[in-house]
């Protein structure tokens, strides 16, 4: 059985932890776009820069995740 507080826990970590890289990849994906709006020839530099950064981001999101599940399976 689950301690509901660790329950509690892990969710809230995911929930805070998935915040923060879901805004910076709506910045990402906005800016890329006026960027690409702006100097069309450069859309592919533009493109493969927006793409690692989104990969960053989502990287922040792994680990919420992998704290959230630690603190599902190892804690409890």
């Amino acid at each position: 059985m689950i301690n509901p507080d660790l329950a509690f826990a892990a969710v809230l970590a995911i929930a805070i932890g998935s915040i923060g890289p879901s805004i910076a990849i709506g910045l990402i994906g906005s800016k890329a776009s006026e960027a690409i709006g702006r100097n069309p020839d450069a859309a592919s530099k533009i493109q493969t820069s927006m793409i690692l950064a989104i990969a960053f981001a989502e990287a922040i999101a792994i680990y919420a995740l992998v704290v959230a599940l630690i603190l599902i399976f190892v804690v409890a």
